[in-house]
Formats: structure tokens, sequence, C-alpha cells
């Protein structure tokens, strides 16, 4: 059962000064190597708050892999830095917008779109013919 999503789909964004952008062949690239450029790209950065990072690293694990589960695998990732906010990039091949799906008990998953919206100031959605980008904005004091 399909519940709509809490995001927008828009055909552009304005995303601040891109920091890391791995285009073309990102397949490979898995969620805990988003994370390390994540973090990597972080601690540039200076002092964030732990939660902060946290929060950060979770939605990019969730958004890589569900790029790989459901989106017929990554295109590009990117990630871009705000003045009050980190934004992580991830497009996939897939121009289905994510859906939020019951659980079923006897079925594991379901949580990472979700967790993804929790934690984001915004989540925006471009699709194109081609697939889709997921744009997840987290809050950071800086």
């Amino acid at each position: 059962m399909n519940h709509p999503s809490e995001t927008r789909t828009r055909t552009s964004v304005a995303v601040p000064r891109i920091i890391e952008k791995r285009p073309g062949p990102a397949r490979l690239l898995s969620p805990a190597q988003a994370r390390q450029l994540v973090r990597r790209t972080l601690a540039a950065l200076g002092s964030l708050r732990t939660s902060q990072v946290e929060d950060l690293l979770l939605v990019t694990s969730e958004l890589v892999t569900n790029a790989h589960r459901h989106g017929g695998g990554l295109t590009s990732f990117g990630i871009a830095v705000g003045r009050d906010r980190v934004t992580v990039s991830v497009a996939d091949a897939s121009d289905e917008p994510p859906s939020h799906e019951l659980s079923d008990a006897l079925r594991p998953g379901g949580f990472g779109w979700p967790i993804v919206l929790r934690l984001c100031r915004e989540v925006t959605v471009d699709t194109r013919p081609d697939g889709k980008t997921v744009h997840a904005a987290v809050a950071v004091d800086r």
C-alpha cells in the first residue's frame, strides 16, 4: 500500500556551492563510501554538533541504499554546503518518486524514507526522463 510522501517534486533546485560531486560511474559508490565522503566534507567545515553529523550520515546511507535497492542504481552523488544547511544529493536511474510503504511485520525494511523525511529540513525530488535526484537538506549550526 503506497502513501503519498511528504516531498515536493520539481524540475530544478538551487543548490549552494558543491563541495564534492561524483557524476558518472557512481554505481560502485556504496553507502559506506558515500558516508566517508560526507565525513571528509564535514571535517573540513570544522566543528559541527555530533547529532548533526550523525543525521547527515544516516540520511546519506538511507538515500544511497534506496538508490541501489529501488532506483535502478546510483548515477551521481553530491554534497553541498550552505550557511545553515548541508544538502546531500543522490541521483538514480528511476523516474519514480520515493514512496512510503507500510511495513509488513514479516518483511524487513520500509523505514528509510520516513527517517529521511523526519531528519531533514527540506527534501525535494527532481525528476527527469532518465531518473531522479533527491536533495535532502539537514540543518547545521556553523
